[in-house]
């Protein structure tokens, strides 16, 4: 009997990976849209208690969310083109310090300097090419992220006024025990998840400009988009902040002919990621979901496996609202506990 219900499971997990994989072109757009109308319905539900109609009250939300959106959408695409003419400052760069190299390894070990110059110069000239690419590639998201933007807010749209339809659906399929608790349980979920992702974005915008500020003084060119970069990646753990520095690290040894400046944008960055870590999350997340880090490692993880970038996004907040949901269902408590980061409940009842 154990076998048999393992071998369900992973049955399921593997049809339910299936589905999500072949279907993401369709599965993608609308996850989006449930995902915004989730965190625009504590708004659009307000605009309607207030005398506004509930088709007004969605555009009013919609825009209210897009129109910022679509700044930061312009933005990133003309800081990207800015960032090619940093690219011949770095080749030659890349290229003294390589030779440098070559010197040091002729005297060193003997190795010829041309063959050492060839193979270097070459290396260089790839990971220019690579860098491009990436920004390329960032660029062109962007671009097929408008037309996304075009389909995205007609699904939130059409979610946010068929709710209590899709509601009574998700009631009428839910198992007997949830029946009576379901709407309550969907109510604390989104009203909780509304919360943190309000609290998330007040901890992205102070760390944004905490980061902006310090390279702005350090003098490094670019530095608010590279420091709201360095902010929203940090929803990855451990290894956002590292990729976010990287490049306004790069930057400043390409400028500057000093190790001071790199050093300083590590400073900096180490010295905002201890604020945020100690101080301006606590304070701004007051419901915290607390997702283990194993656990938002997993969903980043499979996320992109499945639906590539998009997926990384969508993964964390829906396994967020899975920890939610577990902590007011009964008999979910081992999903909770396993999803969640806080401290496990005494087995005895007793002091541990």
């Amino acid at each position: 009997m154990p076998s048999n219900r393992l071998l369900q499971i992973l049955l399921i997990i593997l049809c339910l990976s299936l589905i999500l994989y072949l279907g993401r072109s369709v599965l993608v757009p609308i996850s989006f849209g449930l995902f915004i109308s989730l965190l625009l319905y504590p708004v659009c539900s307000w605009l309607e208690r207030k005398g506004m109609g509930r088709t007004l009250a969605i555009l009013v939300s919609l825009l209210i969310l897009l129109v910022p959106i679509a700044f930061l959408v312009t933005l990133l695409v003309l800081q990207v083109l800015s960032l090619r003419d940093y690219f011949p400052d770095l080749q030659d760069k890349l290229l003294g310090l390589a030779n440098e190299i070559s010197l040091y390894a002729e005297d060193r070990f003997g190795i010829e300097k041309d063959k050492w110059r060839i193979w270097a110069t070459q290396g260089v000239e790839n990971s220019i090419q690579s860098i491009f690419g990436f920004l390329r590639n960032t660029l062109q998201a962007s671009l097929s992220g408008t037309v996304l933007m075009i389909i995205i807010p007609v699904y939130s749209f059409l979610i946010l006024y068929s709710r209590e339809r899709l509601v009574r659906v998700t009631e009428m399929l839910a198992p007997r025990p949830l029946k009576g608790r379901l709407r309550e349980i969907l109510h604390k979920a989104v009203s909780s998840y509304a919360q943190f992702i309000k609290g998330m974005a007040t901890v992205y915008l102070i760390v944004g400009i905490l980061n902006s500020t310090g390279l702005l003084i350090l003098g490094i060119p670019n530095a608010i988009f590279f420091g709201f970069i360095a902010s929203i990646l940090t929803f990855i753990p451990y290894i956002g902040i590292m990729i976010g520095a990287l490049l306004p690290i790069i930057i400043s040894w390409t400028l500057y002919d000093s190790v001071y400046y790199p050093l300083g944008v590590v400073a900096i960055y180490a010295f905002v990621q201890y604020l945020e870590a100690n101080l301006i999350f606590p304070w701004a997340v007051s419901q915290r979901i607390n997702l283990s880090t194993l656990s938002t490692l997993v969903a980043i993880f499979v996320g992109g496996l499945l639906w590539g970038a998009a997926g990384m996004i969508l993964f964390v907040p829906y396994m967020a609202i899975a920890r939610i949901i577990a902590d007011q269902v009964d008999g979910a408590e081992a999903l909770a506990i396993l999803l969640g980061d806080d401290p496990l409940p005494d087995p005895g009842g007793g002091q541990s």
